[in-house]
């Protein structure tokens, strides 16, 4: 197996546990890997913002680190310094919410820290519960989002059975428009078409001194799916979805309660001649 170099981590269902905890386990290891040289790259859904308090715990949040964010909508320093950028036009987000709208799904709208809520036929968003480390303005119409602002990504985060009943009403043409993918059991997640993290990866190591093969990435639900394919080695958690698990080069036997990201870094990165 080639060295690894970058190690790509998704944080929900991957490197926290239920509870969002980083286990005393996982941080001894990615402690390891860095004094190895391994870049620890979060690579995840979230904006800068929404992980900083995380990126400080682990010792990450400086301008020698770098995180994918945004599903791979931002490659950045953790500083905040942005390497690559993609974002939405405001005719793809009046697309996106002309087909939402109908089918009474909520639409938030990011736009780097900031979550624009708009409620749709009396569903207000969940997602200030899902994410509570954002800042939100729940908004009375699509008219009232704001202008001349980037618009990263569009997730709707509602009741989970509903969630999956209506995603089966959503046409073909929206997955030939934008990448749609569950991140959680409650979210889904719509970006431009060919942003993903995988994408995000891609760039990265442009900057850096490290090939495609020399990455490992680490994930369990289906917006990891793209990295785990795209990279040297993809490894899926015990916990993952099975389409992940099916993409896989390797599945943890731990899973995110157990420190599975622990015990990758250590048959993979740590035990390499």
């Amino acid at each position: 197996m080639t060295r690894i170099k970058l190690l790509a981590l998704d944080m929900d269902g991957t490197l926290f546990t239920t509870d969002k905890r980083v286990t005393t386990e996982n941080r001894i290891a990615l402690k390891a890997a860095e004094e190895k040289g391994v870049h620890v790259v979060i690579t995840t859904g979230r904006p800068l913002p929404a992980i900083k308090h995380v990126l400080e715990d682990l010792q990450l949040y400086d301008d020698k680190h770098y995180s994918v964010t945004f599903n791979g909508g931002l490659v950045q320093r953790n500083n905040g310094d942005i390497l690559d950028k993609n974002v939405m036009s405001r005719d793809q987000l009046r697309a996106i919410y002309a087909i939402l709208e109908p089918l009474s799904l909520p639409m938030d709208v990011l736009s780097d820290g900031i979550v624009y809520s708009i409620s749709s036929q009396g569903n207000d968003s969940l997602y200030h519960i899902a994410n509570p480390m954002l800042t939100f303005q729940k908004l009375p119409s699509f008219e009232e989002i704001p202008e001349n602002i980037s618009y990263n990504k569009v997730v709707v985060v509602i009741d989970s059975d509903f969630l999956d009943q209506q995603i089966t009403k959503l046409p073909k043409e929206f997955y030939q428009q934008f990448e749609v993918f569950k991140s959680r059991d409650i979210i889904l997640e719509i970006m431009p078409k060919g942003i993903h993290k995988a994408a995000g990866l891609e760039l990265l190591i442009k900057h850096l001194d490290v090939k495609q093969e020399e990455v490992m990435a680490m994930g369990d639900e289906e917006n990891d799916l793209s990295m785990l394919e795209w990279a040297g080695w993809g490894v899926a958690m015990a916990n993952g979805v099975p389409l992940a698990k099916e993409k896989a080069d390797a599945v943890t036997r731990r899973t995110n309660d157990q420190s599975g990201v622990a015990e990758a870094i250590r048959e993979y990165i740590l035990s390499e001649e």
